[in-house]
């Protein structure tokens, strides 16, 4: 991808995290940056200082994470299906979470969810190196992302059946679908160098999707180490998408829509895509979480995992059908 197209990307997700910033049904959130320049504080200030930018914040971080690992996770498995959910991370990082809302452990600390969300990441992956086996291709690395989804998403539904009241059932569902709404500081300190670390060894190890997408022998011969490259785009991709789920819930759909909007613009190679991917993944998260802003009624908040689903729902569909049309 041209310098001019990275430019004009990084001003379009700096435009979307002004909007997310600055809109809403409150206007007076513009005269809140007059009021900071001549030195004053107010209500609004503190709303803009204190809810509306760490939210911001956060929606950039979480959604480069998404799209970078859903372009690096695509280069990777050389399938355009491919996104972060197939590593069964956001999975094994919302079992995490649901175990903590669970037996309470948010008494002891806020922070006691996105840190159980982590450690669940994190056992996932382990799990899934381990059934993986050390020298797996793509397609067991594919299937053991499955079953360690599936064995995840069979606990999150034991504990929610095993809710002690409705109350802590709907806590569970709430976070499940997935939602800035609660975004502070302290969330942006636990989650930015997680996500931070995952981009960077995306960014690291990209020049490697190139060669394999001539096929394993191919870029074997080529001098890639495939092993280390799947360890690497694994622990890049849990680090980055673990990170936002701790924060954030599950959010969908924003792995598997950016790369493929983007593709024609790069000549469909994986290696230029990881990039442009983190860039457009914060603009459309933080472009969304606007939109469940504005569209949220007084008592009916609108999710922002509902609304990435909604969204990306049908261009799956789409996608999914053109891929069928491609095989006749």
């Amino acid at each position: 991808m041209k310098a001019l197209h990275l430019m004009l990307l990084l001003g379009l997700a700096m435009l979307a995290f002004g909007f997310n910033l600055l809109v809403g049904r409150d206007g007076s959130l513009l005269a809140a940056l007059m009021q900071m320049a001549r030195g004053e504080t107010s209500l609004v200030t503190q709303i803009l200082l204190e809810l509306r930018l760490p939210r911001s914040l956060l929606g950039a971080l979480v959604g480069a994470g998404l799209g970078a690992s859903g372009a690096a996770l695509q280069g990777f498995f050389r399938n355009p299906l491919a996104d972060p959910g197939i590593v069964g991370v956001t999975a094994s990082s919302g079992l995490g979470a649901v175990v903590a809302l669970y037996f309470g452990l948010t008494s002891l600390s806020l922070l006691m969810v996105p840190i159980a969300a982590t450690l669940g990441g994190l056992v996932g992956v382990s799990a899934l190196l381990l059934l993986a086996g050390p020298r797996a291709n793509s397609t067991t690395l594919i299937l053991s992302g499955v079953a360690v989804s599936a064995v995840a998403s069979a606990g999150t539904a034991l504990l929610m059946n095993l809710s002690p009241n409705p109350w802590a059932l709907a806590e569970i569902a709430y976070w499940l679908m997935g939602s800035l709404a609660d975004a502070s500081w302290n969330e942006v300190r636990f989650a930015t160098p997680l996500i931070l670390v995952g981009l960077l060894i995306l960014a690291l190890v990209r020049n490697d999707l190139d060669p394999l997408s001539l096929g394993e022998e191919t870029a074997r011969s080529l001098g890639v180490n495939l092993p280390r490259l799947r360890l690497a785009i694994v622990l890049g991709s849990a680090l980055a998408v673990g990170g936002g789920v701790a924060v954030a819930g599950a959010i969908g759909f924003i792995g598997l829509v950016v790369p493929h909007v983007l593709r024609p613009f790069v000549a469909s190679r994986p290696t230029a895509l990881v990039l442009p991917s983190a860039l457009a993944g914060a603009a459309l998260l933080n472009l969304a979480d606007l939109g469940t802003r504005l569209l949220s009624g007084p008592g009916i908040p609108l999710y922002l995992g509902v609304l990435t689903a909604l969204l990306g729902a049908p261009f799956f569909v789409w996608l999914v059908r053109r891929q069928q049309g491609r095989a006749l």
